[in-house]
């Protein structure tokens, strides 16, 4: 390493090369570190090159260095805005149960209340 870099640096890098776990950053002439696929952005990365290409100019984070591997681990994503959740609607969102009883509400009777109405029904 031609420097000692620090978690938490920022950097203005360039990718050198992709692979389809991650992206190769140089921050300087000497040094390289990679961006895990996880790290290029929020939500998920089925294909790196949709985001990044070789030679472009990336702001990345330091998130970890192995001084010992020689190894340091940046992000893209830790430099974006985190994406708030939101719905198509502004519903608020029913768990699993309240939607149950909810139907249940409207109208569902239990087996034997139906087994009643069948056995009626076939004897006409």
């Amino acid at each position: 390493m031609a420097r000692k870099y620090e978690t938490g640096e920022e950097f203005s890098g360039k990718v050198t090369g992709i692979q389809p776990y991650g992206a190769f950053v140089a921050l300087d002439g000497e040094t390289q570190g990679l961006v895990h696929i996880s790290e290029i952005t929020y939500g998920f990365v089925k294909d790196i090159n949709e985001y990044l290409t070789v030679g472009q100019e990336v702001q990345v984070k330091v998130l970890e260095v192995d001084e010992a591997a020689g190894k340091i681990s940046l992000s893209i994503r830790a430099l974006q805005e985190a994406p708030t959740a939101t719905r198509k609607d502004d519903r608020p969102r029913k768990s699993l149960q309240a939607r149950v009883d909810e139907s249940d509400a409207e109208g569902f009777n239990s087996l034997k209340d139906k087994l009643q109405d069948w056995i009626e029904k076939s004897g006409q």
